[in-house]
């Protein structure tokens, strides 16, 4: 009975996750506050000193605290 409701559930919120944007309506999902990194250019510098602090170069996952021990 609760699988049943989970899957109702679930299911649910897929089918309403979907919706339909009108050509006139898109203009607004293409704003610069929409993209995932608005500001380009900040986000590269930002990467640049994470990965400069964090001893890390890519995929932007630190290495270790920055004192050689690991």
């Amino acid at each position: 009975m609760m699988k049943k409701l989970v899957l109702v559930i679930a299911s649910a919120m897929v089918l309403t996750g979907c919706a339909t944007v009108q050509p006139w309506e898109r203009n607004n999902l293409a704003k610069q506050e929409m993209l995932w990194t608005p500001n380009p250019v900040q986000a590269r510098f930002d990467a640049h000193v994470y990965g400069a602090k964090e001893t890390a170069f890519g995929g932007m996952q630190a290495a270790g605290g920055g004192c050689g021990c690991n």
